[in-house]
């Protein structure tokens, strides 16, 4: 098994991979286009994609990339999100100026980094590319925000240790694949996207029919059509697998007065409990 990531050695994505399929073979990539890139390519057999944050929310990108491209998801994971402040070994607190670190990282942190009063934020495209940057940089004037893994890869002292705003700091992730078979379980867990015409009740409508088979909608979520301004694609989770009768009954139902509709994946949901038993 060899999983694309998005980001340099040490990131959570990572991190995430080989604590769910421990022994798979990892392969860093600059961007999220590139994860899917190295899949549909056959350069890797699967890729890892977070999607949302406990704390920060939605990473949209890939939720839009997810419909660009005919991969579908095949399982799920999620990973408990440490993060730390990083410098070079020597380097203290008051001798910090800038703070690099993804986007999302920086959100999750937004507490701490308010009692850093004249710190200089920069955004950049990784957390642990972050901690790389000030190793191949020399930077003794600038921290990152990234794992403690990261720390260890790129020689950095951690400066602080769980900063995050709060404890449960989760971050979800998608696995896709060219293959839709599952690596293990029984599909229990549906991701859907569907576009509604405009029309008084359209979503009351839509809706209704996981309402009506008593299926739940873990996540909904709405994105900007691209190329229709002011339209909206929505994006959902069903708690049931595809092949389930209702969950398929529900899907044609919905199909019936929808603009589009496209299943993304079916999968067996994480459990955690599992996961830590060494099960999952």
């Amino acid at each position: 098994m060899r999983i694309a990531f998005q980001g340099a050695a040490g990131a959570y994505s990572e991190t995430a991979a080989l604590r769910a399929w421990p022994g798979a073979d990892t392969v860093a990539c600059d961007r999220f286009d590139d994860v899917f890139a190295a899949v549909a390519k056959g350069t890797t057999s699967h890729g890892l994609l977070p999607v949302e944050n406990s704390i920060g929310g939605s990473i949209h990108r890939n939720y839009d990339l997810l419909l660009e491209h005919d991969l579908p998801i095949v399982a799920e994971t999620e990973l408990q999100v440490v993060h730390n402040l990083l410098a070079l070994p020597g380097v203290e607190l008051p001798q910090i100026k800038r703070v690099f670190s993804h986007p999302q990282a920086l959100a999750q942190c937004e507490m701490f980094l308010q009692t850093l009063p004249g710190i200089e934020i920069v955004a950049t495209y990784d957390t642990a590319g972050s901690a790389q940057m000030i190793r191949d940089g020399g930077l003794k004037d600038t921290a990152a925000i990234a794992s403690a893994r990261a720390a260890e890869l790129f020689g950095l002292a951690s400066l602080r240790t769980s900063i995050q705003d709060y404890a449960d700091n989760i971050t979800r992730f998608l696995l896709i694949s060219r293959d839709p078979r599952l690596l293990s379980g029984a599909a229990d867990k549906t991701s859907i996207a569907f576009a509604l015409h405009n029309a008084p009740g359209a979503l009351f409508k839509a809706l209704s029919v996981f309402a009506l088979r008593d299926i739940d909608l873990t996540k909904l979520e709405s994105r900007p059509a691209r190329g229709r301004p002011w339209e909206y694609v929505f994006y959902a989770d069903l708690a049931a697998g595809r092949d389930e009768l209702r969950c398929g009954r529900a899907i044609v139902h919905l199909a019936e007065s929808a603009r589009w509709v496209r299943t993304l994946g079916s999968y067996p949901r994480w459990h955690a409990a599992e996961a830590a038993a060494g099960t999952q």
